[in-house]
């Protein structure tokens, strides 16, 4: 049965690691489907033009190694690598991608829950010398969530890898409008983006906030919206219609800031670099606060 964790104004639902979802890209470990904030949907999901809900992302769903897997690189196509917080992926292509449908055999998953609180744990397999420990804790206080990551290299090999949560919002389902503001603490520099598609001109970029035009029909996308700068881990969403706002903070500084988004929904992206040695682990958190616009 999915999980949820629920007080007098936060509701969050997490389908456990073998239920909803199973495809290779998205972390298992704690799926966030969905997030309400006083009865209200602070959450979407990926696609609207799917039959299936369960074949793409939702809520806030995360992903390990989107740009290459563990591993990926230094095995021959039939052998099996890791993606982490799924399990073991047959290699069939000579290069990874996050799109691709791989075989899976999934990792062993460990569950228990206490008061406001889910923990997730993710054990892998040896594979061709990378191992991991992934543990996800999911806490709810008040009108705010808190996700603690801890990775440990179990393994004889180092890894190096990155994570992000994708973040599929859109408040009271409301669609992309000038009713929405997204705010960075950084201000932007275009020249600085690895990639900028506004097909419809439908995104307007001043300083650190970006608004809309209006509904976007195609979708939109900024790779490196902080340019080739460290920044504070953190963004800010508010729809001035409804007065109502979701904002991430990360425990981190992060060298990449993505944002993509359609007609239905909007996704900024704080992502956080991994390089753990054998034997060591690493913690990292991600914190989300929903609140009212005054």
């Amino acid at each position: 049965m999915p999980c949820t964790l629920k007080n007098n104004t936060l509701e969050v639902h997490l389908d456990l690691p073998m239920e909803g979802y199973s495809y290779s890209r998205f972390d298992w470990s704690g799926k966030i489907t969905k997030v309400k904030y006083r009865d209200i949907p602070m959450t979407t999901i990926e696609r609207t033009d799917n039959i299936d809900p369960d074949l793409f992302g939702k809520g806030l769903y995360n992903e390990f190694g989107i740009e290459t897997a563990l591993g990926f690189d230094e095995i021959e196509t039939g052998d099996w690598f890791h993606k982490i917080g799924v399990g073991a992926l047959k290699k069939h292509n000579t290069s990874y991608l996050f799109s691709d449908s791989y075989e899976i055999r999934p990792a062993r998953f460990e569950f228990e829950t206490k008061a406001n609180t889910l923990i997730i744990r993710c054990v892998s397999e040896t594979l061709n010398g990378y191992a991991y420990l992934l543990q996800k804790e999911f806490t709810i206080k008040e009108s705010s969530l808190l996700i603690s990551y801890q990775l440990q290299n179990t393994g004889e090999k180092s890894i190096h890898t990155d994570e992000y949560a994708h973040n599929f919002l859109a408040i009271n389902q409301a669609k992309i409008s000038k009713d929405y503001v997204l705010k960075f603490p950084f201000h932007f520099k275009e020249k600085g983006f690895e990639m900028f598609v506004n097909p419809e001109q439908q995104l307007t970029l001043n300083f650190g906030d970006i608004g809309f035009n209006g509904s976007p029909k195609e979708q939109f996308f900024i790779s490196h919206l902080n340019g080739i700068e460290n920044v504070p881990a953190s963004w800010e969403l508010q729809n001035l219609n409804h007065k109502l706002g979701i904002r991430e903070h990360g425990s981190f500084s992060t060298n990449k800031v993505n944002l993509w988004g359609w007609e239905h929904v909007v996704s900024p992206e704080l992502f956080h670099q991994i390089s753990i040695e054998p034997g060591e682990t690493t913690e990292w958190s991600r914190t989300y606060e929903f609140f009212e616009v005054k």
